[in-house]
Formats: C-alpha cells, sequence, structure tokens
C-alpha cells in the first residue's frame, strides 16, 4: 500500500540536490583551516511549523559553531518529496539531511517501532526522560549505519490523538467502521487495528484532500495538524486519546557523514542537541496558541477515560518484547525511565 517514488520526481530531485551535496560548495576554507561543506536538509512541514523554527535554529548553531565550515540549506514542505522520498534520497547519499518521523523510519530499521507503540510512554516527562538519556535510543541511532543513515538526535512532535469530521471516540468501539489514516507505519496500523478502527496509511500532504472528500473517516495526529496543516477545517472533533508521542528524526547520509572531519561531526551533533532543547519551549509555546487556534476554527477538544485504549494497546508490547532479546532490553530500558 506504501507508495514508491515515481522516477520523475526522483530525477528531478536528485539533479536539484547534486548541484550542491555535501562538499558541493568548493573547496572553500574557515580562518581555522577546515573545509567547509554545503548540505542540503528536508523535511515536510511548513515554514511556520514549530519544527521547522528549530530546523531554521540547528543551521544557524551548525554554521556558528564551526567557524562556517557547516552550511545546511532547509528545504521544507515537502518540496524534495514525502518521508519515504527524502529517507531514500538519504539512503543513496543524494540527499544530506532529513527531519522524518520516526514512524517512517520503521520501514527501513524496524527497531524505530518502539517509538511507534501505543502508550510506550507514560507521561511527557517519561517521554523526554527516555529520549535524551536512555542509551538504547542512542543505540538504535546507528543500527542503520550500513543502511545508509544513522540519526543525529530529534524534536518533540507532541502527543498525538484522533480527530475525525465531527465524531467523539470515547472508546475503541466507536472507531468500530472507521477509515483512520495513520504513518505508513506497521506499528500504527496494528494500533488503530487494536483500537478498533480501519487503518489507512497515506502521506500527510493527502489528508486535507482525503478528509475533505470522504475518502477517510478521521486521522491522527498533534495539534498543530489542526491548524498550522489546516485539517480543523474539516476535521472538527479532537479527542485527547493521548495514544503516541512520536519523536520528529533528524537523520544524516551515511555517505556524507564519512566525509565529514571529527570536528564537524562534534559540530552537528551538539547543534542538534541544543536546538532539540530549546525547541522544547518552542513547542510548549505552540500546543498553547494552536489549541486556540483550534478552537477558533470551530474544533471541539474532548477528554476521555484512556484506560480502554490503553488496555487494546497492551497486545503490541507484548509482541513486541517477544521478538528478541534487543527488543526486550530497548523496551525495560524504556520503561525504567518512567521516574
Amino acid at each position: 500500500m506504501f507508495k514508491k517514488i515515481k522516477l520523475g520526481l526522483l530525477v528531478s530531485v536528485s539533479s536539484l540536490v547534486l548541484l550542491s551535496a555535501c562538499g558541493g560548495g568548493g573547496t572553500a576554507t574557515t580562518s581555522s583551516g577546515e573545509k567547509s561543506v554545503s548540505m542540503r536538509l528536508a523535511h515536510n512541514q511548513g515554514t511556520d511549523h514549530p519544527v521547522h523554527k528549530s530546523l531554521e535554529e540547528f543551521t544557524k548553531l551548525a554554521k556558528e559553531e564551526s567557524d562556517n565550515s557547516v552550511n545546511v540549506q532547509v528545504f521544507p514542505s515537502g518540496q524534495l518529496g514525502q518521508e519515504r522520498d527524502v529517507i531514500e534520497l538519504v539512503q543513496s547519499g543524494t540527499l544530506d539531511l532529513a527531519k522524518v518521523s520516526a514512524s517512517a523510519l520503521e520501514s527501513f530499521e524496524d527497531s524505530y517501532s518502539i517509538f511507534s507503540l501505543p502508550y510506550v510512554f507514560k507521561s511527557q516527562e517519561h517521554y523526554y526522560n527516555v529520549m535524551d538519556n536512555s542509551k538504547s535510543v542512542q543505540e538504535i541511532y546507528k543500527l542503520s549505519k550500513d543502511k545508509g543513515f544513522i540519526a543525529l538526535g530529534w524534536y518533540d512532535a507532541g502527543q498525538r490523538n484522533i480527530y475525525t469530521g465531527d465524531k467523539e471516540v470515547k472508546s475503541p468501539k466507536d472507531l468500530a467502521g472507521m477509515k483512520i489514516r495513520v504513518q505508513e507505519s506497521q506499528t500504527s496500523i496494528a494500533m488503530i487495528k487494536a483500537m478498533g478502527g480501519s487503518p489507512t496509511p497515506m502521506a500527510f500532504g493527502e489528508v486535507y484532500t482525503s478528509l475533505q472528500q470522504g475518502i477517510i473517516d478521521g486521522a491522527e495526529n498533534n495539534i498543530t495538524a489542526l491548524t498550522v496543516n489546516k485539517h480543523g477545517e474539516v476535521a472538527k472533533a479532537y479527542t485527547l486519546t493521548e495514544h503516541q508521542y512520536v519523536p520528529d528524526i533528524l537523520i544524516v547520509s551515511t555517505k556524507t557523514w564519512d566525509k565529514l572531519s571529527d570536528s564537524q561531526k562534534d559540530t552537528l551533533a551538539n547543534a542538534v542537541k541544543e536546538s532539540s532543547e530549546s525547541h522544547k519551549k518552542v513547542w510548549a509555546d505552540a500546543v498553547k496558541s494552536e489549541e486556540e487556534a483550534a478552537e477558533k476554527l470551530g474544533v471541539k477538544m474532548y477528554e476521555i477515560d484512556k484506560e480502554p485504549f490503553i488496555k487494546a494497546a497492551e497486545p503490541l508490547h507484548e509482541e513486541f518484547v517477544k521478538k528478541n532479546e534487543s527488543y526486550k532490553k530497548y523496551f525495560e530500558d524504556f520503561q525504567a525511565q518512567n521516574k
């Protein structure tokens, strides 16, 4: 069901990106004698989205802290393709960096599926503790090196909830027969099935029109989907199921990474860490303002008893732990961070 990149898109994107791929900016050097590199970073959010703003902060920090030797240009709004497209471009080395959802990465490295497990994070505090302190997270980041990319860090993408045209979803039985858009993630597909709905994986850019035309009955995402991405114009019921905290992950091509000097690698790692930390406030401020904006669009927010949904998700946890010893270790490590 997942869509493949169209040949025409791949050719045009490849041509564009290759014009200034890593090191393509020539052999300019900094005052310290470091050769400068130019890199491109793609993501699918608009320029007014909080994650885009934090990625701009990342590029600013990388340039300043490297004495201008690391120059990153950001391509927002899906200019270079949707998430699956840009991951494949990063794998091939045609694109240097991409910000994508952890859910999109599980098709390329299955261990990322842990981030999409419903209710694997018990609260925002637990989520932050895991992402900032878990050794398992750092291990997962590196597992895909031979597959063409590694992860540099993460950005908060908020709490995911279910939204529909006008129907409050109080329990899994309310989802019966409803087509709910999910990310192109086997874990998210299994989650909606377990919750009683009919999962419909599709690219994020197709959701608004699909809601408008009745192709799907609803979707699940954070609050910015309703406001920044305008889904609140066609979906008026936002039920606080709080089923996932799926981080956005910044990945870098292995081919790009291997060309960088040690100091440039350190610069990128520090820049994503600093911008990720400041992003927490950016996100918190955005949630407050976007909740108000959603209400102005006529969206009603419903608080519910989440226990029926938590119970429905438990088999997914059990299945994950049984896959192998590494997955069991990851899951136990995540739960140990719930302090």
